[in-house]
């Protein structure tokens, strides 16, 4: 991890939200790197002021006296009003939920649930470009190389597209452990820029769209197809990433 790395993962250091795997990256960093170490305790230090700091003013009691006084008629009028401003308000997201359901569903689904998933996913993916040891377990651009490696390593025999027509070359594959199970990690290349894809198995055979989402710097894409579930990750555009995964989940059928 380089300065300029660290920098953005320092405010999720400091507040105790990285991953363990990237907590010790930023802390073998730290260790080494005087800038930075200064710039952590800075942050600790302003983080400390902000939580000690009496930044609570209670209401004078004038005040409050006005806000709980009976508000006669004219009042009476303006929460009749608020009601049924809140009556319409209710109206418009139902019919908004009911034409765009399946949109929103889509942009939940890629949220909360999966959020430690994806955290794994991050680090996995971190790590893939940080150690060399992490990256590779079969270094091949022929699907015919990498499909057959997995063989026996896996209950199951993870498609292994090749795009490199459209520019996504393969260059080898791994197992990963995600979710408390081996997976396959496939790893593929766009310019200077590594997708890692893991797939495994899903009970659910119903295919669906790719769904994006941003955790960090990095993009992640979820999709379903031939009953296996399938995330890539890359800092790569989202435009480019969606493609990659239109294209793989095409090439699954």
């Amino acid at each position: 991890m380089n300065c300029h790395e660290l920098t953005t993962f320092l405010h999720a250091y400091v507040d105790g939200e990285l991953p363990l795997s990237q907590a010790l990256e930023v802390e073998r960093h730290l260790e080494g790197c005087a800038t930075c170490g200064r710039a952590d305790a800075e942050l600790r230090k302003l983080r400390e002021a902000i939580q000690g700091a009496d930044l609570y003013f209670p209401a004078p009691s004038a005040l409050r006296a006005r806000i709980r006084a009976p508000q006669g008629a004219a009042g009476a009028i303006k929460t009749r009003r608020f009601r049924v401003g809140n009556w319409l308000a209710v109206g418009a997201a139902f019919v908004l939920l009911a034409t765009g359901g399946a949109w929103l569903f889509r942009l939940m689904w890629a949220g909360s649930s999966d959020e430690p998933l994806m955290q794994q996913l991050v680090a996995s993916h971190v790590r893939s470009l940080m150690l060399a040891s992490h990256k590779l377990d079969v270094e091949s651009t022929d699907r015919h190389t990498v499909k057959p490696w997995f063989e026996g390593k896996l209950d199951y025999s993870p498609p292994v597209p090749d795009l490199a027509d459209h520019g996504f070359g393969l260059i080898g594959g791994r197992l990963d452990y995600l979710d408390n199970k081996p997976v396959a990690a496939l790893i593929y290349q766009r310019r200077n820029h590594t997708i890692n894809v893991f797939l495994w198995p899903t009970d659910d055979a119903s295919p669906s769209a790719p769904v994006l989402a941003t955790r960090q710097t990095y993009q992640l894409v979820r999709w379903r197809q031939s009953g296996m579930v399938c995330w890539a990750v890359s800092n790569l555009n989202a435009a480019e990433l969606q493609e990659f995964a239109r294209l793989f989940q095409e090439r699954m059928q």
